[in-house]
């Protein structure tokens, strides 16, 4: 039994400005939390790196406190067009959809394509896809969501969106899961509804390499604005480093030193292969909660001048 692995779990539902408000922390710490408690048994039943990340983003999908899924921000024509990938770092397989609408998990489409030849598809194709599959069509819309754009159209969209949790502001909204399972292997997924408001067709960082990547030494996913994640490459130049010999916590600092420097808005949590747990930031709050192998823990409240926290193994 010595060839098996402790698994680690880190997972995020967004970054932002603020949780002051309607009770925001507690209730997104509950959230995440309930959600790293139910995936990482599955790591500790032998499941796979792959399967916990789908399951974990297919909770905080269904949330509709994070904008992703069920809860997802809509777009300036006032519809909801949804991105999500899956990278399996074993394989260094990268699958994932990109503005599909009528679905609840956008994130099963990219698993179903993680063993096709084609493996990123566009809101056409994904709407092929979903036909294909039979799959059921699904409203992701909320009452908050379709409140938040007609107050919006009323300004006709002068003003900022509300948000992640709805204390925040939507165009940093994501989710994102990385696990390390008890074979070593790494696996990270990306889910969003798009920064709200947004022009027709416009692409998140969440269905790149950009925002979610991951390789044997290392997994990482993205959260922010997804422009400014895209401009840094953030997600494979942060798992790239790794590769070069960076140790994950260098790696990740390097990266955000980089793009605190160039003005970005953004975050990121990681894994490597040695169970390191990682995070970093720019932007002032992180929705992101982890299980170290022992205990639940999140850096909601934490501030670190560094940019970059670590979770103590």
């Amino acid at each position: 039994m010595s060839n098996i692995i402790e698994p680690k779990l880190i997972i995020h539902g967004g970054a932002g400005s603020s949780l002051k408000g309607k009770g925001g922390l507690q209730v997104v710490r509950q959230s995440l939390h309930d959600i790293v408690s139910e995936v990482y048994q599955l790591l500790l039943e032998g499941k796979s790196a792959t399967e916990a990340v789908v399951r974990g983003c297919q909770l905080l999908e269904d949330n509709p406190r994070f904008n992703a899924g069920t809860g997802s921000v809509l777009q300036s024509d006032g519809q909801i067009r949804m991105s999500a990938s899956l990278m399996d770092g074993e394989k260094q397989r990268f699958s994932g959809v990109i503005n599909v609408s009528r679905v609840k998990n956008p994130i099963n489409l990219a698993q179903r394509l993680q063993n096709e030849d084609d493996r990123i598809l566009s809101d056409y194709g994904s709407t092929e896809l979903l036909r294909e599959l039979n799959s059921p069509i699904y409203d992701p819309l909320t009452d908050l969501r379709l409140h938040e754009w007609m107050e919006e159209r009323k300004e006709n969209f002068t003003k900022k969106m509300a948000g992640v949790v709805a204390e925040n502001e939507a165009r940093r909204g994501t989710i994102g899961v990385v696990a390390l399972d008890t074979q070593g292997r790494i696996s990270a997924g990306t889910s969003t509804g798009g920064k709200g408001l947004e022009r027709i067709g416009r692409v998140s960082d969440s269905a790149m390499p950009a925002g979610n990547y991951a390789n044997v030494y290392a997994g990482v996913s993205c959260t922010g604005i997804g422009e400014d994640i895209i401009d840094e490459c953030l997600a494979a130049k942060v798992v790239i480093r790794t590769g070069d010999g960076l140790s994950l916590e260098d790696a990740m600092k390097k990266s955000m030193i980089e793009a605190n420097k160039n003005k970005r808005d953004l975050g990121a949590i990681a894994l490597d292969r040695h169970g390191n747990i990682v995070w970093g930031k720019t932007s002032e709050v992180l929705l992101a909660a982890y299980h170290d192998g022992k205990n639940i823990s999140d850096c909601l409240e934490w501030d670190d001048d560094n940019l970059v926290g670590i979770a103590n193994n």
